[in-house]
């Protein structure tokens, strides 16, 4: 039973058999209110009502295949799939074979039900992707459009209408995977070979091959794209269908076709058969002097092509009958009227001898391999057509309608056989059920020698000329007082039934009258034999293989063919006992309307359909004796909130059952209900109906209360976690901080007898936690390492060496070569390899000691000078801890001017080449440019800046910003200036200026 739910009556009801009154006008009512809301599908017990949307829909993708798998039916909405999936479900449980039933009139989505089933067993099986089973599967799915494009046609009331009744079996290995399958078809409507209705077409394959075979296969058939040229394909004047792609849907069934094994000669000669039918149509034949002639041989000459026949022994056999006994035969040339109906019957019969080869075809492909039948299970589609009654009906309906007639016994005699086994198995007393017994209809059409369709036999094979009008009144005679027949014969005051030429009968779902004409020849369906000897004889295997009994001689006597009700009566025999060995589901299709509209309820189309259907009959029988029926734990889990007793659990330790009693006398339903061995039993749907109202209204309540423990419950679960977190975080921090200070003493333990002292070794990547404690790892072992570097130094070279640093520091490596690698001796002018008159130097430092009181010569040089006017004077430098000076070589390094001073030094430049040219930067822009005489082409100037730095640090605590770059700014008599360094071919340093008036420093090449 589907979930009920009244706090949603919007929705109606989601069962039948819910209804408060079982009215038509209640039943009507709720399936037309749902149909409004959206709601398509709607239970009975376990079948399933089906409503046409006519609307594309969203609830037949993945998603819903996850709500709807391994669920009971009354778990979630009422949907198809529900049903599938309890099919599915009772296949692995039970390993019993299982059928799906889906019966409803032309245009109701029985073809659109029987593919979604399909399509949701492929999609919950085969879990493990195995390669043999999903090819498997794909076959069963590309079977539809070839049965499709083959069995189906456009009607009035449906774009793809199935034109006969199909039942497939798909076989499952025990691991529930589907490893073949099986088709069964029944009663193919041939009729619409020939012709077609206004509005209607003829089947599917002849468009698709004329709208969208290649250019190549057409002109090999000799057809053109224009339906309208061909009489078998133009009768209904509706080539061109909105909701039918014949182009896209002839390459899908060209590609299944080629899926399901046909071989590409096997496809070429299907075509063929199908452009040989359409020629067909258009041969003309006319009666000339008493014989039928053709009267155009183009046509005919194209058909002999296609079906690979001499051209002569077609035309023959167009218009003469060859007829012949054991001694003698007679060639026997045709009326007008008999060759016309050659001609048609031959169109026919080559269709359905192709049709029932394309299915045989499909049943060897689609065959188990290798399972025994201990391994295999079964779940049976029948896609069979509905209950017909139109104004004009004919032998076609007498067949359909006694199909559906067995159907519905069918399905009453497996409801009470159900209903049955379930009361006694659950100990409930049954309870008979009134009901119609449709049994004496069955025995009306198939009784042996009584019958209807035996009856019509003896008409067919009667000697002499018997018509419709013979066999009217045989049944007239031998149903003469049965109450579910009459003719105008049997009651002369019933005008609504014509005299000679129709009889109604009373059928389950409604009254239909049939017109007699043309029974005996749909029954006898005859074609002559010399048909079938032409189209054994053709150069096609498949045509020979089509027609073996084209092989007999035409003296040879044959046994009598079965006739076409006879063939029908024994399929459907045969299909009732077949799915009386299974457990059955039945999907009721019906149409909400003819104009295929997706908002419009016809109130009188769908009652007629709910008639004929027996949708009341089957409400009727699930509502005898109970309404519905619940296991206890089902129904516990459900209402147990009712009772404090129950809630949130039961306390009286005598299970599922005693708490459902308990249930039971606390809402004062006892008297309403039974007790079975595992199901409780409903009578009422009203006392249902209470149940859930006391439900809803308590349902508010307990929310909050188990939000309020769920909220509660969640916080502490939080905050658990949180802290726990937090514990695993620490130790996990620790754990890293850990590994990493021993990989890091791992690493540096021997730095010490390292060379580099470590200086190469990669230090490892730090967490995040230690990022500073690791910059400041490696400051300490920079300055430890450059500590134990400087003790290996001699304390005499100590200066020199923080002397150099400071110069590095300095220069930034700007200068490619600085004098690093030598010796810096600072007082260059008391050497007496630099300056010969180094006594006479020795005797003016001793003077200028005296005079201004400095402690410390830095730094002494001979130097070309720059003065305020721009010419180059030949001076020396002195750089004390105090002052600069300025010496005159040329008269005994005497001083020249006042000494500058070092706390007015602000910046030095030099260049980035290896000159010896340089700039002091003074306050008050005086700045000093002067270029140092080397002995040995020594670079001194890197020395000088470090002098001048490391004093004004020490002395001044400032640092001095040293310039290195190419031109260098300066300052002279208050003007700013460009000074530019430029190598040439002179014998000193020379200064000069360019076009732009700036200064040029030129210093020998020999630098």
């Amino acid at each position: 039973m589907a979930q009920y739910s009244p706090a949603s009556p919007e929705y109606g009801k989601p069962d039948f058999v819910l209804l408060e009154e079982l009215t038509k006008d209640a039943f009507m009512d709720n399936l037309k209110l749902r149909f409004h809301k959206g709601k398509f599908y709607t239970y009975i017990g376990e079948v399933v009502v089906s409503v046409n949307p006519y609307r594309p829909l969203v609830i037949y993708d993945a998603e819903y295949v996850e709500q709807y798998k391994g669920r009971e039916l009354y778990e979630r909405e009422p949907h198809i799939f529900a049903l599938a999936d309890s099919a599915y479900r009772t296949m692995r449980r039970t390993g019993q074979d299982c059928c799906v039933v889906i019966s409803g009139e032309s245009g109701s989505g029985k073809t659109e039900a029987s593919k979604i089933i399909m399509n949701y067993i492929a999609s919950v099986t085969n879990l493990t992707k195995r390669s043999n089973i999903e090819r498997t599967t794909n076959m069963l799915i590309r079977s539809n459009q070839i049965m499709e494009a083959f069995g189906n046609a456009k009607t009035n009331r449906n774009d793809n209408s199935s034109r006969f009744g199909k039942y497939m079996d798909i076989n499952f290995d025990f691991k529930g995977d589907p490893t073949g399958g099986h088709i069964q078809k029944y009663l193919l409507e041939k009729s619409r070979v020939i012709k077609q209705q206004v509005g209607e077409r003829n089947f599917h394959v002849f468009y698709q091959v004329l709208k969208g075979a290649p250019e190549p296969i057409l002109k090999s058939l000799g057809l053109s794209r224009d339906p309208s040229l061909y009489h078998y394909v133009n009768q209904g004047e509706c080539a061109m269908v909105q909701s039918i792609n014949d182009k896209k849907e002839f390459d899908a069934v060209r590609m299944a076709l080629r899926t399901l094994g046909y071989k590409p000669d096997e496809i070429e000669t299907v075509w063929k058969l199908i452009g040989a039918i359409i020629h067909i149509g258009n041969i003309s034949l006319e009666e000339q002097e008493g014989d039928v002639v053709l009267s155009n041989l183009d046509e005919l000459e194209k058909v002999a092509e296609l079906l690979a026949c001499p051209l002569k022994a077609l035309e023959k056999a167009l218009c003469f009958r060859t007829v012949g006994n054991k001694r003698d035969v007679v060639e026997k040339g045709h009326t007008y009227e008999e060759a016309v109906y050659g001609k048609d019957a031959f169109a026919k019969a080559i269709y359905e001898r192709l049709f029932m080869w394309i299915v045989e075809k499909l049943n060897r492909q689609l065959g188990e391999k290798s399972l025994r039948p201990c391994d295999s299970s079964v779940i049976g589609v029948l896609d069979i057509y509905g209950f017909e009654i139109f104004q004009t009906n004919s032998f076609e309906q007498l067949c359909i309608n006694y199909c559906n007639e067995k159907l519905q016994q069918l399905f009453i005699e497996l409801v009470l056989k159900q209903e049955q086994e379930e009361y006694m198995r659950e100990g409930i007393q049954w309870v008979k059920i009134d009901y119609f017994n449709n049994k004496i209809i069955c025995n009306l059409v198939e009784a042996q020698h009584s019958g209807v369709i035996a009856i019509l036999d003896e008409a067919c094979f009667m000697v002499g000329t018997v018509t419709d009008k013979h066999f009217l009144h045989a049944m007239d005679e031998k149903f003469k007082g049965h109450d579910h027949y009459t003719s105008r014969q049997l009651n002369p005051s019933d005008k609504t039934v014509e005299r000679d030429e129709q009889f109604r009968i009373m059928h389950y779902a409604g009254d239909v009258t049939y017109d007699v004409e043309g029974f005996i020849d749909k029954n006898k369906d005859p074609i002559y034999q010399d048909f079938k000897r032409l189209l054994y004889n053709s150069e096609h295997a498949i045509l020979k293989e089509m027609w073996p009994e084209g092989s007999q001689a035409v003296t040879e006597v044959t046994k009598r063919p079965k006739s076409t009700g006879t063939r029908f009566k024994e399929s459907m025999i045969a299909l009732v006992e077949n799915l009386k060995t299974k457990q059955p589901f039945y999907v009721r299709c019906v149409k909400p309307n003819d104009i295929k509209s997706p908002v419009r309820f016809d109130d009188g189309r769908c009652l007629h359909q709910v008639n004929y259907l027996g949708l009341m009959e089957n409400v009727r029988v699930r509502r005898a004796g109970f309404a519905n029926r619940q296991p206890y734990e089902i129904f516990v889990a459900r209402y147990k909130l009712l009772c404090k007793e129950t809630w949130p659990n039961y306390r009286g330790g005598g299970g599922d059952r005693e708490a459902t009693e308990v249930l039971c006398k606390e809402q004062g339903i006892a008297q309403d209900v039974a007790f079975g061995a595992s199901k409780l039993f409903v009578r009422s749907p009203r006392t249902l109906t209470h149940l859930e109202q006391e439900r809803a209204a308590k349902i508010p309540s307990i929310v909050l209360c188990v939000q309020r423990y769920v909220r509660g419950f969640l916080t502490r679960w939080r905050l658990k976690k949180t802290k726990a977190k937090q514990v695993v975080v620490s130790y996990y921090r620790r754990y890293k901080l850990k590994s990493f200070i021993h990989r890091i003493i791992e690493q540096f333990k021997d730095v010490r007898n390292m060379p580099d002292l470590g200086k190469g070794v990669v230090w490892p990547e730090p967490p995040p936690a230690l990022v500073t404690f690791t910059q400041y790892t490696k400051l300490i072992h920079a300055r430890w390492r450059a500590k134990v570097i400087l003790l290996r130094i001699p304390v005499r070279d100590r200066p020199e060496v923080q002397l150099k640093a400071m110069a590095y520091g300095a220069l930034n490596r700007r200068r490619p070569d600085w004098g690093c690698n030598r010796k810096w001796l600072g007082n260059y002018l008391m050497q007496q390899g630099e300056n010969p008159n180094s006594r006479v130097f020795e005797a003016s430092l001793a003077h200028l000691r005296r005079s201004h009181g400095f402690e410390k010569v830095l730094f002494s040089c001979n130097m070309m000078k720059v003065n305020k006017r721009g010419k180059v004077q030949e001076r020396s430098v002195l750089v004390t801890d105090a002052c600069i000076f300025k010496l005159d070589p040329r008269k005994g390094f005497s001083r020249k001017k006042s000494p500058l001073q070092l706390c007015d030094v602000e910046g030095v430049g030099v260049s980035p080449s290896v000159d010896q040219g340089m700039v002091i930067h003074f306050r008050g822009g005086k700045d000093l440019i002067y270029y140092l005489l080397c002995s040995n082409n020594e670079d001194r100037v890197a020395e000088m800046v470090a002098v001048l730095c490391q004093i004004c640090q020490r002395k001044y605590g400032k640092s001095l910003k040293v310039d290195v770059s190419n031109p260098l700014p300066i300052t002279i008599t208050g003007k700013q200036q460009e000074l530019h360094f430029h190598q040439d071919r002179v014998p000193f340093p020379s200064l000069k200026k360019n076009r732009s008036r700036h200064f040029v420093l030129c210093w020998p090449a020999r630098f």
